[in-house]
């Protein structure tokens, strides 16, 4: 058993099961699949009721879950480099290790947020469970996650690092 868990997984398991992720988690626990809502929580818990009605209107109880899923996605990745790998990655490349490297991490990270959420949902949220659910505008988002992905890390990415 340890050493299935040791190896990388074909592809096409870990699409399975992300795809078994999106009904079960509908039908059990009635939640769509996706991560930037957490966003918003952190937002709504930040403001206390204050602040515009998209935070102050926000179930803060309600939504709590989105924060220990993407707390679990960032142990589970942890865990997963430090302990259940056959090499030793690190969790982070060396490059963010310094102050540019923080400073790229915190921009990179407010902006995929900003992004997320002015796209009314983050790419998994779109790609998995807008698509499964046949929401053309989610179709479209993700093309245009796909086609801003490429066109900063080919174009941008070259001229500015």
């Amino acid at each position: 058993m340890k050493e299935l868990i040791m190896q990388p997984w074909p592809w096409w398991v870990s699409g399975i099961l992300i795809g078994l992720i999106v009904p079960a988690l509908q039908i059990l626990a009635g939640k769509g699949f996706g991560i930037s809502t957490s966003l918003q929580q952190v937002g709504a818990m930040c403001t206390a009721g204050y602040g515009p009605d998209y935070l102050k209107n926000h179930n803060r109880r309600g939504s709590m879950w989105t924060l220990i899923f993407v707390m679990g996605i960032a142990i589970g990745g942890f865990i997963a480099t430090q302990f259940l790998s056959a090499n030793s990655n690190p969790f982070l490349p060396e490059s963010y290790h310094t102050v540019g490297g923080i400073v790229r991490l915190v921009v990179g990270g407010f902006l995929i947020g900003f992004g997320a959420r002015y796209a009314g949902g983050c790419t998994s949220g779109h790609a998995i469970n807008g698509i499964s659910n046949l929401n053309w505008p989610s179709l479209v988002a993700t093309i245009f996650f796909f086609v801003g992905g490429l066109t900063v890390t080919w174009v941008l990415g070259s001229l500015i690092f």
